[in-house]
């Protein structure tokens, strides 16, 4: 299996700092690999909250993740603050997916990259629904630049 292309900062406009707790080592003294989602979760919804004016608590839609994936390329500990860099890979009638990397401090590349799918639906029924207009809109300047 092929390493993939490491993601630099010059790639994402939305950096969100977190820094890791004692609680998110494990026993072999670094971050568990399931710690990194939560970031990556954390990440994508403080860009919703923050840049759309998302409410997660009375919208009338939600975002489900249905896709996720991560790649680590360099062990992350306690103490230590990192940097998660959100962009948006597409968008779609009713998804998301963002495209995210941790950032060691001061390091330009990333110690972990990865994507996660966001598909939105009606908080009640959740069946599929489409994104509202004004948050594509917002949405569409994360976008990373087409290859």
């Amino acid at each position: 299996m092929s390493k993939p292309v490491l993601k630099t900062r010059q790639q994402f406009k939305f950096f969100l700092p977190i820094q890791t707790r004692w609680a998110d080592n494990d026993i072999y003294g670094h971050v568990n690999n399931v710690t990194y989602y939560s970031y990556f979760d954390t990440a994508a919804n403080s860009l919703l909250i923050q840049k759309t004016g998302f409410d997660i608590h009375t919208s009338e839609i939600i975002g489900l993740v249905v896709d996720s994936a991560c790649s680590f390329l360099q062990e992350l500990s306690f103490p230590e603050m990192i940097e998660v860099g959100v962009a948006i890979g597409k968008i779609g009638n009713s998804s998301l997916r963002y495209e995210l990397a941790i950032f060691k401090q001061g390091q330009p590349q990333a110690a972990a990259q990865g994507h996660f799918v966001h598909v939105f639906v009606d908080r009640e029924n959740r069946k599929s629904t489409a994104i509202p207009e004004k948050m594509r809109e917002v949405l569409e300047q994360y976008l990373l630049p087409s290859e």
